[in-house]
């Protein structure tokens, strides 16, 4: 039974239902410590100080392979797909939303 994960787009679902979509593609492939490099500010700026004391996130693996360009490509049909690219549905900001 293989316990670790190769190259990896994960979904992480923010508090109010928000997401964002990234890849894990570290030379020792997924790591389980790794939350993605989603923009800070614009998080903080959704949730109040009072929200932010108690907060939890939940990330899920989406798509895994061992090449990295398959799962580069995966990624972008993902935001696109689940709309994490639309300002009122996620955090991405790459692509750009064409709504």
């Amino acid at each position: 039974m293989t316990k670790k994960f190769a190259h990896v787009v994960y979904k992480i679902t923010f508090p109010n239902g928000k997401i964002y979509v990234g890849k894990d593609v570290g030379t020792d492939g997924h790591s389980i410590a790794y939350f993605g490099s989603w923009n800070t500010k614009l998080v903080e700026n959704d949730f109040s100080k009072n929200e932010l004391k108690d907060f939890a996130i939940r990330r899920e693996i989406l798509f895994e392979h061992v090449d990295v360009k398959v799962v580069s490509q995966a990624e972008i049909v993902l935001i696109v797909e689940l709309g994490a690219n639309n300002p009122e549905i996620g955090y991405n900001r790459r692509p750009k939303f064409k709504g």
